[in-house]
């Protein structure tokens, strides 16, 4: 397993730009905490990379989630350490990485809410403009 992710990541210095797309609803599946694995592993090897968050994916970082009634433990906050990652990026001119966090302008819209509704800070773009960014990625890895 281990060779795989230095097979993605390369570890031989270049950078690759990665987007973690997040579609589905935070309980119920496995697959949004896995997204966030993945993307704290990419952390780790200081790559770029992008969490967007579409269709259901934007329930992930809704703020006041209670998860009590299903008996899971709510993740969302875990959220706010790929923020203080890219707070880090960005003020470290040695740090060789970017972080953007982006929502879809059409699936937050869609269920109410608005940038102020998220745990952590989002940049939104459009549809159009999310295409146009996926266009320039390495890796896109979807759940």
């Amino acid at each position: 397993m281990e060779d795989q992710f230095e097979d993605l990541f390369d570890i031989e210095g270049v950078k690759k730009k990665f987007m973690f797309v997040n579609r589905k609803a935070p309980y119920g599946t496995i697959y949004a905490l896995e997204v966030l694995e993945a993307v704290l592993i990419s952390a780790a090897f200081e790559q770029h990379a992008a969490i967007v968050f579409v269709d259901d994916g934007v329930y992930q970082i809704k703020k006041g989630q209670d998860t009590k009634a299903i008996n899971m433990k709510n993740f969302s906050p875990t959220f706010k350490i790929i923020e203080m990652e890219k707070e880090d990026a960005d003020e470290d001119p040695d740090m060789d990485m970017v972080w953007r966090i982006i929502v879809e302008k059409e699936s937050m819209e869609a269920r109410g809410f608005t940038p102020d509704d998220f745990v952590i800070d989002v940049e939104v773009l459009s549809s159009a403009e999310l295409g146009a960014f996926m266009e320039e990625q390495d890796v896109i890895l979807s759940g």
